[in-house]
């Protein structure tokens, strides 16, 4: 009886243990069941993002193609107005558009950048370099458009350039140059176009400002005869009083400049010239005149000293001897 209650207690603790045992089983079984259907659910997450990022790739490329198509129908519908600067800006706003589609694709498929402060630190200071003349005609602009700037339709010098201001854009001036072989001041009919910055980091010359007064002057020879002093007294006279309302205009602005910010007087009287040349005596008058009008001025007064010297000596007005050139009543400034 024993014996055989011991081997019924064995047999019991072997059924326990396979009891547990199948247990263990049957929940390994459980969690492999539901570790089976997590992977089958990530697996059809994973592809449904992997379609789902191809075809925001596929949007992205679409978009890229139309707005390359627009920009397409855009120039060809301008083209006949300017067809090169079309030309030129299609191939920017192309590259434009194709970069940026490049850029999302890009961030489609890396995702986003983790140090997204560090990048904007150093593509900004990147930027800032590559891009450091944009900046300064960015703020060139704000130069030009303030009250010592320049105007549309000012006669201005640039970089050793001068011509009509025909535009003032954000990071652009263009210019109609002026100056050929024979005389500056004439159009070309050349377009220079310079970047803003020249107003920050170069200098540019304004003659059309407050103060659009220069020196001027006309050349001429004539014969060394007996009265050549009386003639010259005579061509200065005549340029006094051609010139006579500009200078006086021009002493008026100088003078409220200089006693604004106390500098010495400025006079704006003509002077006179002389030099010995090969056919008599070079004559050379300056003179000052506006820089829109010098050329009406200098026609005035090349027709009006012609005009005095093919007159007789007779006929012409009452000449002096070369000592009264230089009593103090008429002086002429050399």
């Amino acid at each position: 009886m024993l014996t055989a209650l011991l081997s019924r207690t064995a047999q019991r603790e072997l059924l326990s243990i396979y009891d547990d045992r199948i247990q263990t089983q049957q929940q390994l079984a459980s969690v492999y069941d539901k570790w089976s259907a997590q992977v089958l659910l990530q697996h059809r997450i994973e592809l449904h993002l992997l379609l789902q990022s191809f075809g925001l790739i596929a949007f992205i490329l679409l978009c890229v193609i139309f707005f390359d198509n627009l920009v397409l129908y855009f120039v060809r519908r301008r083209a006949a107005v300017d067809r090169r600067r079309m030309y030129t800006r299609r191939i920017l706003f192309t590259l434009g558009i194709q970069l940026i589609g490049l850029l999302l694709i890009l961030v489609v498929i890396f995702g986003t950048p983790r140090q997204m402060p560090t990048i904007v630190g150093l593509t900004t200071a990147g930027l800032t370099v590559v891009l450091q003349d944009f900046i300064l005609a960015f703020f060139g602009w704000f130069v030009l458009t303030g009250k010592n700037g320049i105007r549309v339709g000012d006669w201005v010098e640039i970089n050793g350039v001068g011509g009509e201001v025909v535009e003032v854009g954000l990071l652009r001036t263009t210019l109609l140059e002026t100056g050929n072989w024979t005389d500056k001041g004439h159009p070309t009919g050349r377009r220079v176009t310079f970047i803003n910055s020249f107003a920050i980091k170069g200098q540019y010359f304004n003659f059309s400002t407050t103060g659009q007064w220069m020196w001027d002057e006309i050349m001429f020879s004539i014969p060394a005869t007996a009265d050549t002093y009386a003639v010259i007294k005579l061509i200065y006279q005549v340029v006094v009083k051609e010139t006579e309302q500009d200078a006086r205009q021009a002493e008026e602005e100088w003078k409220h400049v200089t006693r604004k910010n106390q500098l010495s007087r400025f006079t704006a009287e003509p002077a006179v010239s002389l030099r010995p040349g090969a056919y008599g005596i070079e004559i050379v008058v300056r003179y000052v005149t506006r820089a829109s009008t010098r050329f009406e001025v200098r026609n005035r007064l090349y027709q009006s000293v012609i005009g005095l010297l093919q007159k007789p000596v007779a006929s012409r007005p009452e000449t002096t001897s070369p000592s009264e050139l230089h009593q103090p009543q008429t002086p002429i400034p050399v």
